[in-house]
Order: C-alpha cells, then structure tokens, then sequence
C-alpha cells in the first residue's frame, strides 16, 4: 500500500510541472531519429523508456542512470525493421572501471534506403539514399544504495541525399530505487544540444529535448511489475485538430466546430503524456510483456478502424548467458508494422567459464 501510494504521489506531483506552450511538436526538430524506440524490450512495454534496475544494458540508451557495474563486459544489439524499408537499431557494449565508474558504448543507426527523387514540378531525378547514425558514451554511477545518476555524450551524423549535419546531444538522468529495487523512480533530460554544422549554412534547427518522468512497481510476491512514463513534460499540449475526424467537423446547425472541451480535452492532454506496460517474468527466465501507448494511438488510428493502434505486446527469455526480446508494436491497424528483435549476450560468464 505504501509503495502504491508513492506512485500515485509522484505521478499528481509530475502532473503538476506540465506547463502550457505550444501544441504538436512533429517537424519542429531535427533528428527526430534519436527519439525512436529501438530496444524490444522498451518497445514491449509501450515504447520510450523504462525504469527498473535489473542490470538490462539495452535500457541505457534511453536511462543512462541504470547503467551499472552488473553490466559489465554485456554486448548488445537491436534491429528493427521499421516503415517503408527503414531499417533501425543499435549496437553497445559496457565495461567497468574501477575508479572511472560504469561505461556504455553505443552506436545508433537509422537507415531509410533508396528513396526515388524527384524535382519541385514532380519529375523524377533518380534516386537518393538517407541515414543517419548517432554514437554515444555513457556513463552512470551509484550515489548511494537508493541513487544513481548517468549521462549519455552523443555525436550525430545526418545524410540525407546531398545535404549533411552533424551535432552533439547529451541526455542526463538520475534514479531512485528502494533497497529491495521492487520500486524505481527515474527523471531524464533527454537530446539536450545544438547542430554543429546544419543542412544549409547558417539555418540551425532545434533538437528533440524532451523532460521525462518514468514510475516501475513491482510485487512483493509475484513476479509482474507494472510500469508508468510521462513524456514530454516540457510541453503541456500535444494535441491537435485532425480534419479528418469526424468529431472534429463542423457542426451544420450552428456553424460551431466540434471539438472536446473543458474535463475532456484536459483529460485527453494528460493521456497524451502518458505511456503505461507491464511485465510478467516467469521462472525467472521467460518474460511476457505489453504496453500502451494513448499519445501513439489517438496519432495514428484510423477513424474508421481503430483496432490496437497504440498497443505493443512481446516476450524475452533467458538461455543461459543469451537474453533474447521481441515486440510486435501495432501502429495503424491494416498495415505493415514494425517488428523488435534485440539479443544481449553476458560476455564476463563466457570469461568465468574458460
């Protein structure tokens, strides 16, 4: 009861530091690459990030805070066949050092293929190619048996056809966690930098900064553990007005727009902010995950079929030093959507065995 409501404490408290500014954030940064999902198992639980302390190096790359000594010497690496051939992943590995601290090395990459060109009148030009590729170092340290914090440096490499840029980003994060670790408590500053050298000279575009608050409790005597994100918390409204939804058409009689007002449309900005999963592990070594994603569906849903838009449900297991994941994410229903595959292997019980 106690740790319930802890969680319902620091989820009115987060709540409470979502400001009012602009609404609808895609287009407005560069990089959006940075901010996709690329661990199964994040993708699991409804996509972004998550907060536990279980030593799963995969989840660094969104919480370096929960980068750890136990991770020493874990190779890692994700694919994710995403949307119109994009192909999407990352490859880390991370090594202890006795008085550095824990470190995380990893290398991002977005791959978007060949794309067919073509000029402003719509005549083809051939075609072009695009990716881009973001690597990292991270690095995290415990503060005390309940804290910890951690940064990730990034250097970032955009191309796209015949136009170039590179930048710098650095995410921070700090964790806190009770000694039994059945309860965490994450607050991450996300893609924090600059383009160093932007697509056109002189016309420098904004990063995707984002604040983040993420909750996990776990039971005491089953093995399930549930978990809470709220997203861009530098940014209260992410809503906006689709004219294609038929709720949103104007009404005939009084010439009025229909559109959710008052507890309806504060109810549906908070829910935007909002990603929630859970985790049932079995044995120890076969894991059952979903997540759902409200921001995510009310995007991307089709008005006149729903299905799961917004939902992802995956499993991973354990054989002996291998940790597998995959994650099925449903985007829009009636179309292809992206698969998650990551496998971490323990390299230090491949060293204990020879």
């Amino acid at each position: 009861m106690l740790n319930l409501l802890r969680i319902t404490l620091l989820s009115i408290l987060s709540g409470a530091v979502l400001f009012p500014v602009s609404a609808q954030i895609g287009g407005d940064y560069t990089y959006k690459f940075l901010t996709l999902t690329n661990s199964a198992r994040i993708a699991g639980m409804g996509g972004n990030a998550i907060t536990v302390m279980d030593n799963d190096v995969t989840l660094s790359l969104a919480n370096p805070s929960l980068i750890s000594s136990e991770m020493h010497n874990q190779l890692a690496l994700s694919y994710v066949n995403y949307f119109t051939g994009n192909n999407i992943g990352f490859a880390m590995y991370s090594r202890t050092f006795k008085n550095a601290g824990s470190f995380v090395g990893a290398i991002q990459f977005s791959d978007y293929g060949t794309i067919q060109g073509a000029d402003a009148a719509g005549n083809k030009t051939g075609n072009i190619s695009a990716s881009e590729y973001a690597l990292s170092i991270g690095w995290g340290r415990m503060l005390s048996e309940n804290f910890s914090i951690g940064a990730n440096a990034k250097l970032i490499y955009s191309h796209l056809d015949t136009y170039n840029s590179f930048g710098i980003a650095v995410d921070v994060a700090g964790s806190y966690f009770t000694k039994n670790k059945l309860f965490t408590a994450s607050l991450m500053a996300r893609n924090i930098g600059s383009q160093i050298v932007p697509y056109r000279s002189g016309k420098y575009e904004a990063l995707p900064f984002e604040l983040q608050l993420g909750l996990s409790q776990g039971l005491k005597h089953l093995p399930l553990r549930f978990y809470l994100l709220f997203t861009n918390l530098q940014r209260w409204n992410l809503s906006y007005t689709d004219p294609n939804d038929p709720k949103n058409q104007v009404d005939p009689y009084t010439g009025q727009l229909n559109e959710k007002r008052g507890l309806s449309k504060f109810a549906d900005n908070l829910m935007r902010h909002i990603v929630i999963g859970g985790e049932l592990t079995i044995a120890k070594v076969f894991s059952v995950r979903i997540g759902y994603n409200y921001g995510r569906r009310q995007e991307l849903k089709l008005f006149e079929r729903t299905g799961l838009s917004g939902f992802t449900y995956g499993v991973g297991f354990r054989v002996k030093m291998f940790n597998f994941s995959y994650t099925h994410a449903t985007y829009q229903a009636g179309s292809p959507n992206p698969n998650y595959i990551t496998i971490a292997v323990n390299l230090q019980q491949f060293a204990k065995k020879e």
